[in-house]
């Protein structure tokens, strides 16, 4: 966590309703009506004479036979000119339109438009979808729990589901931080209309703050997810994407996603007010079956620590390119905390214990820029991976270097069916 991180070089930060730029030098739109060089884009072809207008005739018979020649077509020239003129009109429009979507301005774009998932907004006794609806007392899932989050939309996916964000005021940790949500096609499926999804928390790395990459489209992870489904490797996740610091990581300062003596509570806000957030929103599965984390660098470390600290809670882990144990600085002083946040003695823990089993499925590229990523993971899989409850896989990704476009990807090829086979969801 303290060599560079991999967010920023794919998925650089833009303020909230700024849209990606164009490539430098390439235009807004082809300029409309152009016209070959030298020629009016009004220019009209007279079929009479060769004779230009007013140009005084060369002698009798021509002046005979000028006076001869009908009047031009006004009435069709006229016509014409509103033709090209209304062609004009239209093909600026749409250029505008086209570059007002492309950048997202409204009306042109549903960005910032509200979401609601499903939810009628109502309390109990409200709709299907509602907050507090009704249940069968045995049930494997939970309805919304409420209240309605107010999302808005971030992006729309091809597939017609959304990317929302909303300002999630954790009352348990006391931070306040946005989280942004997706729900695959399935979940508004009348055949899933009684059905409780899986979460999966995805965590960045890097900053982690003041958005995370995971939200955005072109590491493609909801596409995938959705893909992965389609193949029967994956269960249909809904996502969680939260801020993963409290602030920017300047001069290398992160949070390790715990509760730091003196800092905000980022491993509250990651393993209670994110999940509450879900459960409030969305049809969630009851147990810890239905509950898991991803994450790369930072995140996958913070992913593999809550899930190892609170097994009774979440079951499973992809953690990619982690750090297996915490190193923020912000622990000077606090031996007894880091100790109790550091997967390798959570770990043994758990052996000791016989608590209840947890799967973490490592990925890591064998190109990582910190050398020592690869050999870590390894010697954990080799001291606590498949004994007792703990299980772990491990890919190596040839060339694999640290960033999230290494390893979503590779996702599909292993760990996501690592974890799918364990957890439960869609059910009943």
């Amino acid at each position: 966590m303290s060599y560079a991180p991999e967010g920023q070089q794919h998925q650089p930060y833009r303020r909230e309703g700024q849209g990606p730029q164009p490539p430098y030098g390439e235009p807004y739109g082809s300029p409309y009506g152009q016209q070959p060089h030298g020629q009016s884009p009004y220019a009209e072809q007279y079929d009479g004479p060769t004779q230009a207008y007013g140009r005084p005739p060369q002698g009798q018979w021509e002046q005979e036979q000028w006076a001869e020649q009908p009047e031009p077509p006004r009435r069709r020239s006229r016509g014409r000119r509103w033709l090209i003129a209304g062609v004009s009109v239209l093909a600026l429009a749409g250029i505008a339109a086209g570059v007002m979507a492309y950048y997202e301005i409204p009306p042109f774009t549903d960005k910032g438009s509200a979401v609601s998932f499903g939810q009628d907004g109502g309390g109990k006794g409200s709709g299907q979808g509602g907050a507090g609806a009704q249940q069968p007392a045995n049930s494997k899932m939970l309805m919304p729990t409420g209240p309605a989050a107010d999302f808005k939309n971030s992006m729309t996916l091809a597939d017609g589901t959304h990317v929302a964000v909303t300002t999630l005021d954790g009352k348990k940790s006391g931070f306040k931080g946005k989280v942004w949500v997706w729900a695959p096609k399935e979940y508004n499926d009348p055949k899933f209309a009684k059905s409780g999804f899986p979460v999966m928390i995805a965590l960045p790395g890097g900053a982690g703050y003041p958005s995370n990459y995971w939200m955005g489209t072109d590491l493609g992870l909801q596409t995938s997810i959705s893909k992965w489904y389609a193949e029967g490797k994956s269960k249909p996740f809904l996502l969680a994407m939260p801020v993963l610091n409290p602030g920017p990581d300047d001069k290398g300062i992160y949070w390790d996603g715990s509760d730091i003596p003196g800092q905000p509570k980022m491993g509250t806000w990651l393993t209670e007010d994110v999940p509450d957030l879900m459960k409030a929103n969305f049809r969630t599965v009851k147990s810890r079956d239905g509950w898991a984390f991803m994450g790369s660098s930072t995140g996958g470390f913070a992913g593999m620590k809550a899930v190892l600290k609170h097994p009774d809670k979440f079951k499973a882990v992809i953690a990619s390119g982690p750090d297996i144990v915490p190193d923020s600085s912000l622990w000077k002083g606090h031996d007894k905390e880091k100790a109790e946040n550091n997967p390798e003695l959570l770990a043994k823990q758990l052996i000791d214990t016989k608590g209840p089993d947890v799967y973490i499925a490592f990925q890591v590229g064998d190109n990582e820029s910190n050398k020592k990523t690869l050999p870590d993971v390894q010697k954990f899989v080799a001291t606590f991976g498949n004994k007792g409850p703990v299980h772990t896989s491990l890919r190596v990704i040839p060339g694999g270097q640290h960033n999230a476009k290494t390893y979503v990807p590779n996702m599909g090829e292993g760990p996501i069916q690592y974890i799918s086979k364990v957890m439960e969801g869609p059910v009943e």
